[in-house]
C-alpha cells in the first residue's frame, strides 16, 4: 500500500536533486531528510541509474523527530547529456518500524509493499543538471569584487597609504640628502661633520624601519 503525498511520514529538502555537471568530475547534492513522527522510521533511497549515482546512506533509520543527511554523489560522466536535459529518477521510500530498531537488522521485506499491512510511503524526487558555467559567472564577480569593507575600514586602509607614502617620500629626500653628504665628505674637514652624518643615516635607518613596518601592517588590496 502505497500513501499519499499529503501523509507522508517525512520531509525532504531540496526536493530535487541539482548536480553541477563539468565532464570528468564528480558533483553531489545533501538531502536533508526529517522525520515528522513520533515513530522510528526507516528509509531507502532507489535511483533508475544506479551506476551512475553513489548514495549513502541508501539506506537508515530516523528516530522521532530526527533528521539525517544522504550525500548523492553523481559519478564523473564522460559526455554531456542531450540539451543538459536529465531522465534519471530517485525514488525515496520510508515506513514505520519497531522502536529501537537497527538499519542491519531490518528484516528483507521491510519496504515490500506486497506485506500484509504494511504503508510504504514513496516520493519521488527528479535530478536537474546545472551548467558549470551559472555557478563560476557569479564565483569569479565576487572573486573580482573581493570582500566587501565598510566606509570606516575604507577610510582607515587610505589613511595608511597616504602615511606610506608620505614615508617614502621622506625617505627619498634623507637618501637625496645623504648622497649630498657623501660627496662633500671628501671636501670638509669640520669635525661636525661625522656627527652630522651619523645622525641623517641613523634617521634614514628609522624611515626605511617605518615603512617596513608599515607596509607589512598594511591591510592587502588584492
Amino acid at each position: 500500500m502505497t500513501a499519499g503525498d499529503g501523509n507522508q511520514l517525512i520531509s525532504v529538502h531540496p526536493e530535487d536533486l541539482k548536480f553541477i555537471f563539468e565532464l570528468e568530475k564528480q558533483s553531489f547534492c545533501d538531502l536533508k531528510v526529517a522525520n515528522n513522527t513520533e515513530h522510528h522510521v526507516a528509509f531507502k533511497v532507489k535511483t533508475t541509474s544506479p551506476k551512475k549515482y553513489f548514495v549513502r546512506p541508501n539506506t537508515g533509520v530516523i528516530q522521532p523527530w530526527d533528521s539525517c543527511v544522504i550525500r548523492v554523489t553523481l559519478q564523473a560522466q564522460r559526455e554531456y547529456p542531450s540539451d543538459m536535459q536529465c531522465k534519471d529518477k530517485f525514488l525515496l521510500q520510508s515506513t514505520i518500524v519497531p522502536p529501537l530498531a537497527d538499519v542491519d537488522e531490518l528484516p528483507p521485506d521491510t519496504f515490500n509493499k506486497d506485506s500484509d499491512g504494511k504503508v510504504i510511503h514513496d516520493r519521488k524526487l527528479r535530478v536537474v543538471y546545472i551548467p558549470p558555467s551559472s555557478t563560476q559567472g557569479n564565483s569569479e564577480d565576487e572573486g573580482l569584487k573581493g570582500p566587501t569593507q565598510s566606509p570606516d575600514a575604507n577610510s582607515a586602509v587610505q589613511s595608511l597609504k597616504d602615511e606610506r607614502d608620505a614615508a617614502v617620500r621622506q625617505t627619498q629626500l634623507l637618501q637625496q640628502e645623504l648622497d649630498l653628504l657623501r660627496r662633500r665628505r671628501y671636501r670638509k674637514s669640520d669635525p661636525g661633520f661625522s656627527l652630522m652624518f651619523a645622525f641623517v643615516v641613523g634617521l634614514i635607518g628609522i624611515m626605511v624601519g617605518f615603512l617596513l613596518n608599515l607596509s607589512l601592517s598594511s591591510p592587502s588590496t588584492e
